[in-house]
C-alpha cells in the first residue's frame, strides 16, 4: 500500500473482487493479467509475463507502462509517477475536504470524465470498488462503439447492474 502525507494512494482488492469489477472490461485483452493493486480512483495495476500494465478508468485503456517491477515503483515513487497514475493531488484534496474510501471503496467521478465530467474534486464520491469499475467498464465498451460527436442524452443503470446508454 502506497501512502503519501496520510493519503492512501493504493488499494488491494480480493481475486474474487477483481474478477467481478473486471468483467465488463473484457473487450480490452486482460488474458495472463494478474491484478496486484488499484488506485485510489479504481485504476487496476497488473503484473503479466510482458510487464507491469495500468487499467486507466478515465481513457478507458490499458497500457503497458512497465517492463519490471523496479520501473512502476520508480514510478509510482515519484511526485510525477503518483500525479499521472494514482491522482495523488485530487485524493489528498478529496481526503483534506472529509471525503475518505471505506475498505472496500475508492474514489469516482460524480459524472465520468468521458461524458463530459470534470476532473476536479467537486466531482468526487465514494462508490464500491467492484460496482464502481464494472459501471465505468460498461461506460467506456459502449462509448468506443460510437461516433466521434455523438451527443449522450441520458445514462441509467437497471436493476440487474447493466449500463444504457441513450443518444
Amino acid at each position: 500500500m502506497l501512502v503519501e502525507c496520510g493519503v492512501q494512494l493504493t488499494r488491494t482488492f480480493t481475486p474474487e473482487q477483481y474478477a467481478k469489477a473486471t468483467e465488463s472490461w473484457a473487450w480490452l485483452d486482460l488474458a495472463g493479467k494478474n491484478p496486484i493493486f488499484t488506485s485510489a480512483f479504481g485504476d487496476v495495476f497488473f503484473a503479466a509475463a510482458d510487464g507491469f500494465w495500468w487499467l486507466d478508468t478515465i481513457e478507458g485503456s490499458l497500457n503497458r507502462c512497465w517492463r519490471t517491477e523496479d520501473e512502476l515503483r520508480a514510478a509510482l515513487n515519484s511526485a510525477e509517477g503518483q500525479d499521472m497514475y494514482l491522482l495523488s493531488g485530487l485524493a489528498a484534496e478529496a481526503e483534506r475536504g472529509g471525503l475518505t474510501p471505506g475498505p472496500n471503496q475508492v474514489y469516482d467521478f460524480k459524472v465520468t470524465p468521458a461524458l463530459g465530467g470534470r476532473i476536479d474534486v467537486s466531482n468526487i464520491g465514494v462508490i464500491d470498488f467492484v460496482v464502481g469499475l464494472n459501471i465505468t467498464g460498461q461506460l467506456h465498451d459502449q462509448i468506443r462503439g460510437l461516433p466521434p460527436g455523438t451527443r449522450i442524452a441520458g445514462v441509467t443503470i437497471g436493476d440487474d447492474g447493466q449500463v444504457r446508454i441513450t443518444t
